[in-house]
């Protein structure tokens, strides 16, 4: 692989494996998986429930460890760093969105896309303009006063969105987004997010049971068994 290739790597999981224990029993849900990710580039995660993609998802967004293997994130092996170092990297370089929405519901759309800005040290006038920009952007400029039950589920998919790129993230973990949406909603919401993603040039990785969405992407990956098929 050329010079300039590695250099484009984004996220490059190595020889990952995990398993859990269970009472008397070990568990191997993921079964030396490598994957890299090039910067821009969105990917979609498939397969049947219970193959392990949100495990998958977690490790590569350094919230769960894998029992063997290394992630490499932006260039820096993550394997070693301590739990305070992973949250910092996290909170900087990487955006969630689930697929329950997850906000918090005594906030409005504008605080909960605020939150995460602050945490991370932002002052509250750039995080302002900052959530007020990307709510506008996604068509929620009428909704920031909003709460989340005041918001149809697309709305709040939206917010999500929104609350994922405040840190200006290079990587989106997109877990199921679409899932608890109808088609014309989850269609708008990954035309959305997959715009974003190239105008912005992040990488995302999008698990989704949508094979329809899993073809509008740049490269298709079936975690079937434990294993990674590359399509």
């Amino acid at each position: 692989m050329s010079k300039f290739i590695q250099n484009k790597n984004l996220l490059v999981l190595k020889n990952i494996s995990h398993i859990y224990n269970q009472d008397t029993q070990k568990i191997k849900v993921l079964n030396n998986i490598n994957i890299r990710v090039l910067k821009g580039e969105m990917i979609s995660l498939i397969g049947p429930s219970g193959t392990g993609k949100s495990t998958l998802l977690n490790i590569a967004g350094l919230l769960e460890s894998p029992t063997f293997g290394s992630v490499n994130l932006c260039g820096q092996d993550c394997t070693k760093l301590s739990e305070e170092n992973k949250t910092i990297l996290r909170g900087s370089k990487i955006g969630f969105i689930f697929q329950s929405h997850r906000l918090f519901k005594e906030f409005s759309a504008f605080e909960n896309v605020m939150l995460p800005q602050l945490i991370m040290g932002k002052s509250k006038i750039d995080a302002e303009k900052k959530s007020k920009d990307l709510l506008s952007v996604l068509g929620l400029k009428n909704r920031l006063e909003f709460r989340p039950a005041k918001l149809s589920g697309g709305e709040a998919q939206r917010v999500a969105i929104a609350r994922a790129l405040a840190n200006s993230p290079s990587l989106i973990l997109a877990d199921e987004p679409t899932g608890n949406l109808d088609a014309i909603s989850a269609n708008n919401v990954f035309d959305i997010l997959y715009k974003l993603v190239k105008s912005l040039d992040i990488s995302c990785i999008f698990a989704t049971h949508n094979n329809e969405l899993a073809k509008l992407m740049d490269r298709k990956l079936l975690l079937k068994n434990g294993s990674i098929d590359d399509e």
